[in-house]
């Protein structure tokens, strides 16, 4: 049977491209040691601009019995970034391109039993034309980050070469409260020199262990065939999988037996379950309306980078259940199969996807890479019953209109159909993306990535646009697959406003844009970006590098901002009070408004020990105004009683005769947008003359890199957007957009004058044949 050997301690390990450390006998004697999971990116990762991108090496000795002599030996690796090269005993084994995904090599014939073996690993995080992410607004943490292990299996055996799935579908072909129709696909895989008959065990457990169902067959492998076989399975009166209410998980145990020898076996958990969703009424699990309320996710965390243990999963989904979320968007490429694991058990419904993300390759037109990570994604978590959505991109249409990335994803949606009619494909399009643009017909159901009341607009802005796309497409299911503002725990403010980066206009925001949502039951899901801050090397905002800060709880995981508890006010059944901006200590008014989010039907506020003031609502938000401040220390109590039971938060305020500066973020221009790509100057005003663009000269038709290519007509945006134009850090991600794209998208920064003056000098230059 099956055997297992992890692989994990006591790496050898150099950050550097190392010449000849393929070697089996290569002296790594002055490498460090570390261990897996491993990155070399967990600080340099989050703190500024630049961070280690390039080849490195890791080496392990390993043992390998003599008894297992015979059978099949696997290397597997579930997450190495990006570019994985595997040698054993100095023997190129195999190369995998992609970061997210398991992936497993064939060792048998490279091993030596009973005796010493080297591995050796070089994995390369530098971008490159053909594999994904090519860009993207998030750090590209190098290292081998999962776990890795030695699979030992008998020469017939259930596949583990099929793009790293366990080589087992659970296919749901008919689910409903009376039966569940089933098919268990299993591909076998005869490595013998022999033919093998062997009988094939499907047997469906219930989640106390007992038998529900089974199938069986027998089958014949010729030598060194591979076969899928097909066993359907009826489960009468399914106990269905049903969300964060009730995820009821089976189990089957399939087998393979030659007379009286078990020589394959394996357990794979699945949950039964039907969906559907409404252009008009949103998301049905088992015929009932469920609200997604849904939080995204990615996976670092501060000064471990992607090399995080199974600890700090459990306490992520602790974190997101308790906020009250029934959905997730594991953004923005494959996550571990424990986290997905985690997710069938906890109930979440899962929006997973590939890093197909803000600009497709220059030059590999045909998608080989994302077309493989697709397939590695779909079949490594067909299991699962919390997938229900594939997403095939994430805002793709920032590298600018391109018909060979309207066609890939066109490609991306039939193979995932293909591979997986069973669940909807689902994508995050840009903001800019037209309500009449095909691309909000290319998938099952979409997303849109939208920023009103941080990057452009205000949060008001929600509502028109929400109600006019829907009106545009009535059969078009929508949700919102992005939506946040920054919010730094430091920073503070009575007066909260755009860009001021506080505790206080985060909460606000999502106050704000939620109460919008609830409204708006054609909304299938929203998805706050982001559940956790993150890191992203190319951002400097709000006096903090490295990060992106829209998270609801802190990139350490140690301080729930603010607006996580508004939204477990709304979302979550558990009673609480919470008292807002607690660390906005030090106050200068004599009065100050006291807000408390809390699920309680009324809340009472204690001031000093004196009471205050009761206020009944259902509401969440509870706004007490005019609370006096006396000199020195003030204690603020906010208490609930429901059903017999004492809640209470508390809070400290500290009168002071002046502002606490520490409190003001170092920017300026607070209350105007953020500048999420340029900064755009101001005109004088002036006649507009009609101007006549043909193609054969620059125009803002053209998107930047074809002006900057140009060294007349670079100058002229240069003199427009000024010196350091190409050099900030979110140009290069930008530079596919044509500059009426972008004005379409942000009118209130590309000004029809400044359109005016670009054009107006730009159209003077020729294009060249």
């Amino acid at each position: 049977m099956r055997k297992r050997i992890e692989l994990n301690d006591n790496w050898r390990f150099i950050r550097a491209n190392e010449e000849q450390a393929e070697r089996e006998l290569y002296d790594d004697a002055h490498w460090s040691i570390v261990h897996i999971p491993h990155t070399w990116n967990a600080i340099d990762g989050a703190n500024g601009y630049e961070y280690y991108q390039g080849a490195c090496w890791y080496r392990k000795a390993f043992d390998v019995e003599p008894a297992y002599q015979g059978s099949k030996l696997f290397i597997e690796f579930n997450g190495s970034n990006s570019i994985t090269d595997v040698y054993v005993n100095g023997q190129h084994i195999g190369q995998h391109k992609g970061g997210y995904s398991t992936f497993r090599f064939d060792i048998t014939d490279a091993v030596k039993y009973g005796a010493k073996n080297i591995l050796a690993v070089k994995v390369d995080n530098t971008v490159v034309d053909d594999v994904y992410p090519q860009k993207a607004d998030f750090t590209f943490y190098g290292g081998i980050y999962r776990d890795v292990n030695i699979i030992v299996k008998n020469p017939v055996h259930v596949d583990l070469l099929d793009y790293g799935s366990s080589g087992i579908y659970v296919v749901q072909e008919q689910v409903t409260k009376e039966k569940a129709q089933l098919t268990v696909k299993v591909k076998l895989v005869n490595d013998s020199s022999e033919e093998k008959r062997v009988r094939l065990w499907a047997d469906i457990v219930n989640a106390e262990q007992r038998a529900v169902t089974y199938a069986a067959k027998e089958v014949v492998l010729a030598a060194g065939e591979s076969k899928t076989e097909e066993l359907p399975c009826i489960i009468e009166q399914p106990i269905l999988w049903n969300g964060r209410k009730h995820p009821y998980m089976y189990s089957v145990n399939v087998s393979l037996t030659s007379f009286n020898d078990t020589i394959d076996a394996c357990s794979i958990p699945f949950g039964v379950r039907y969906f559907h969703v409404d252009a008009e009424k949103g998301f049905f699990l088992n015929g009932e309306h469920l609200p997604l309320y849904g939080v995204s996710r990615h996976q670092d965390r501060k000064d471990m980078g992607w090399a995080i243990t199974e600890q700090e999963q459990v306490e992520d989904m602790a974190a997101i259940k308790e906020i009250g979320a029934t959905s997730i968007r594991l953004a923005h490429y494959q996550h571990s199969q424990f986290f997905y694991d985690l997710c069938d058990k906890e109930g979440m419904v899962v929006w997973a996807e590939i890093p197909f993300i803000s600009v497709m390759s220059q030059h590999e037109l045909e998608g080989i890479n994302a077309k493989q990570q697709m397939l590695e994604l779909i079949k490594q978590n067909f299991n699962h019953p919390s997938i229900m959505f594939w997403g095939l991109q994430n805002e793709i249409q920032i590298g600018g209109e391109r018909p060979e990335v309207r066609r890939l994803v066109k490609e991306l949606n039939r193979l995932t159909k293909e591979e997986d009619p069973t669940r909807l494909t689902t994508m995050a399009n840009v903001l800019f993306v037209n309500e009449e643009d095909e691309y909000n017909r290319m998938t099952d159901v979409v997303g849109y990535n939208k920023y009103y009341g941080w990057y452009h607009g205000k949060t008001d802005d929600f509502a028109p646009w929400l109600d006019k796309f829907h009106h545009i497409n009535p059969d078009v299911p929508l949700c919102i697959s992005e939506y946040g503002a920054e919010g730094i725990v430091q920073y503070h403010s009575t007066e909260p406003k755009v860009k001021d980066y506080t505790e206080e206009y985060h909460a606000l925001f999502h106050e704000q844009v939620w109460k919008i949502f609830e409204q708006r039951p054609f909304l299938w899901a929203t998805y706050v970006w982001n559940m956790f801050d993150f890191g992203a090397n190319i951002r400097d905002e709000g006096g903090v590098q490295g990060r992106n800060n829209k998270g609801l709880i802190t990139y350490d995981r140690k301080i729930r901002k603010d607006a996580f508890y508004m939204y477990k006010a709304h979302w979550s059944q558990e009673k609480f009070v919470h008292i807002t901006s607690k660390r906005f200590v030090d106050r200068v008014e004599e009065r100050i408004q006291i807000k408390v989010y809390s699920n309680c039907s009324s809340v009472t506020l204690y001031v000093n020990g004196a009471e205050h003031q009761t206020i009944a609502s259902d509401e969440k938000i509870f706004i007490f105004e005019q609370v006096p401040l006396s000199e020195g220390i003030n204690e603020i109590r906010a208490v609930a009683n429901e059903d017999q039971v004492h809640y209470e938060d508390m809070a400290k305020f500290v009168k002071v005769n002046e502002p606490n500066p520490s409190y003001e973020a170092p920017v300026e221009d607070k209350g105007e947008e953020v500048a999420n790509w340029f900064q755009m100057p101001e005109l004088d005003g002036g006649v507009m003359e009609e101007l006549h663009i043909t193609d054969d000269v620059y125009s803002t038709r053209c998107t930047f890199k074809e002006l900057f290519a140009n060294e007349e007509a670079g100058a002229v945006l240069t003199k427009y957007l000024g010196e350091d134009f190409t050099n900030r850090p979110t140009y290069s991600m930008t530079q596919g957009f044509k500059i009426d794209t972008l004005a379409e998208m942000a009118p209130e920064h590309f000004t029809e004058k400044l359109l005016y003056a670009l054009n107006k000098e730009l159209i003077k230059i020729k294009k060249s044949i």
